[in-house]
């Protein structure tokens, strides 16, 4: 049967797990019974049984254990309904993972991912991070939109590469080929997600960050301040994307990255996914990292409190001592320290794992 949304009352499809319209989680139903009042009657106590029975389960609050009521807030602790997208995490093999979480001090989450990996450490993987920008009401839809896209090209890639049977000299050009093609994909995506939207003076937009594993191959991509590393285990750790943005281009100019990065207007993005945008085209750069590490894809919402390539190693490595190398648990304990730093955006961390040195085969185009 359909399900009907508790915070907003919209109608859903009948497998849906968060309401199409608000977001409000729609799974994790529970049944609510009455307890008998004072003074009341054992026939209407049946009574009330009876009709609770019946009545539409409701879901449990994530906070308290509590019921959700119909406006969408638990009736015992009184907090807002959790989303689905307020918190999820994602691991498509044992060396690939995710989270994306809303945050502190945002009432949605914005950010968005999606990943794909074949089983084998190191084989083929593709992570994409998509950030929706604040301003422009709508744009968690056009992230979650873009990532999806993104990623889905990208993984049919490996089916058609492999098919084709394309050697490693062509690597390179083929998947940077595909990562432009990929910005396109995502852009389309986005117009689809958000309708007539698209039409308003400030239309919903997102950033966009992925990289593509393939072998020793990594190619990144890039539009917006949504970024892409090489954390080494030893060694010179890289930020591989370069930033669309006011900081940037400020930093381009002399100024220092601490300057740059704390100033009022630092997370203006000069470029960006969506129907306004000036140009939607990926940064695309291939290369080979050596010796082991991670490939980091994250938000703004992580690499605010600790922005240089070599202190955001420093965290990482940190975290791995404490909690292992598994990247959900990573990525969870890098969300739960950018929250414990405040929280002042959505947070996504998305972690491949390196565990081999692997040979340069050719110079980065």
């Amino acid at each position: 049967m359909p399900v009907l949304c508790p915070a907003c009352g919209t109608v859903n499809d009948p497998d849906a797990k968060y309401c199409e319209e608000c977001g409000t989680q729609l799974g994790d139903l529970v049944e609510v019974s009455t307890a008998p009042e004072a003074g009341e009657t054992e026939a209407v106590a049946e009574q009330n049984e009876a009709t609770s029975s019946t009545s539409t389960p409701r879901r449990a609050c994530v906070y308290c254990g509590g019921s959700i009521a119909d406006d969408g807030y638990c009736e015992l602790c009184g907090k807002p309904a959790q989303s689905e997208r307020d918190h999820w995490q994602e691991a498509p093999a044992a060396w690939v993972g995710g989270v994306c979480d809303r945050g502190i001090r945002h009432e949605i989450n914005e950010d968005a991912m999606a990943l794909a990996a074949d089983p084998q450490p190191g084989e083929f993987a593709v992570l994409v991070v998509c950030d929706g920008v604040s301003s422009t009401p709508g744009s968690d839809k056009a992230s979650l939109a873009a990532a999806r896209a993104a990623t889905a090209h990208l993984a049919a890639g490996r089916e058609t590469d492999v098919a084709d049977g394309h050697g490693d000299e062509l690597a390179q050009a083929r998947w940077s080929d595909r990562m432009l093609e990929a910005g396109e994909r995502s852009s389309a995506a986005i117009y689809e997600a958000i309708g007539e939207l698209a039409a308003r003076t400030n239309p919903p937009s997102c950033t966009f960050a992925a990289a593509v594993i393939d072998g020793p191959l990594v190619v990144v991509g890039g539009v917006g301040d949504s970024r892409v590393y090489w954390i080494a285990d030893s060694g010179k750790s890289r930020q591989l994307t370069t930033d669309d943005s006011w900081s940037q281009e400020m930093m381009a100019h002399g100024m220092s990255r601490q300057q740059a990065e704390s100033a009022p207007q630092a997370h203006s993005i000069t470029r960006w996914l969506g129907a306004d945008s000036p140009d939607e085209v990926p940064h695309v750069v291939p290369t080979y990292p050596t010796g082991a590490g991670w490939i980091l894809v994250c938000s703004d919402g992580l690499w605010n409190y600790c922005s240089d390539a070599d202190d955001l190693a420093e965290l990482v490595h940190r975290v791995v001592g404490l909690v292992g190398s598994n990247p959900v648990q990573v990525a969870s304990s890098l969300v739960d320290w950018a929250n414990e730093q405040g929280g002042q955006d959505n947070i996504t961390a998305v972690l491949a794992r390196f565990d081999s040195v692997v040979p340069t085969p050719a110079q980065p185009a």
